[in-house]
């Protein structure tokens, strides 16, 4: 597992302000013999199946279309979406264009395919991150989440080059606002377990806030060539560790 420059400063339990901490390393990897995505960690993720004309059933097919989506990921980080086509695609895949048309039927189709794969990998990463809280092992629920998602967008220059020129169809776009509403939700979750009780409005409204604060400014960061501002990104967790210690205070006197 490859554990990216430690950036920032990071929150520890009972308020204190500690030294850097590493942002954990969250990709995707190619699929297993299941038709599962697989992680670094070794976890197993369902493979996106958007406007697939038909299902890879044997292991070489389950490659091809990997292969066709990870060289649409390369052609869109390096050169673009403008550069992106089906025959482009094949040359970088090193696949004849023809087996492309039979799982995707156009351009579109791959673009949407490798969204909704950016965006399983976001879904999955607030699960991850659900978990850990329940479970008692996340002592820094903001520099965890922050180091998470950056790490995301950094690492999905694919999927920053989609949403920075707004290339998203309609599905694209329905799927993106489904992935922020999941986020929140398991925001709020970690909320409500970290204070002990449910937060009710002020807790979802909190949550809604803090994805579309983040995202905003992850997209900034991540948006253009050469080395992001990670400065920003650790004054990004700084805001956030003071509306959480705010947010904290409110939520666990309204229960009192």
């Amino acid at each position: 597992m490859v554990v990216p420059k430690p950036v920032g400063a990071s929150w520890q339990a009972g308020g204190s302000m500690a030294g850097p901490a590493p942002w954990p390393r969250v990709t995707f990897a190619a699929s297993d013999d299941r038709g599962h995505v697989v992680t670094e960690a070794g976890e197993q993720q369902p493979a996106s199946r958007a406007r697939l004309r038909r299902q890879p059933q044997q292991a070489r097919s389950r490659a091809r279309v990997e292969a066709i989506l990870a060289a649409a990921d390369r052609i869109l980080s390096q050169e673009g979406y403008e550069a992106l086509t089906m025959r482009r695609i094949a040359e970088e895949a090193g696949t004849p264009v023809g087996s492309i048309y039979q799982f995707y039927a156009d351009k579109s189709a791959v673009v949407d395919a490798l969204g909704q794969r950016y965006l399983d990998a976001f879904k999955a990463a607030i699960d991850e991150l659900v978990e850990r809280t329940v479970e008692g092992e996340l002592s820094d629920p903001v520099g965890m989440m922050v180091g998470v998602y950056a790490e995301l967008f950094r690492s999905q220059a694919g999927g920053m080059a989609l949403w920075a020129g707004r290339h998203l169809s309609p599905e694209l776009a329905r799927a993106d606002e489904a992935s922020n509403t999941h986020i929140a939700e398991g925001l709020q979750r970690i909320v409500e377990h970290l204070t002990g009780g449910p937060g009710g409005q002020r807790a979802q409204r909190a949550t809604r806030m803090v994805v579309w604060a983040a995202n905003a400014v992850l997209h900034e960061v991540f948006k253009s060539e050469g080395e992001p501002d990670l400065e920003t990104v650790d004054e990004l967790k700084r805001m956030l560790n003071a509306y959480w210690e705010d947010l904290r205070g409110r939520l666990t006197a309204a229960q009192g």
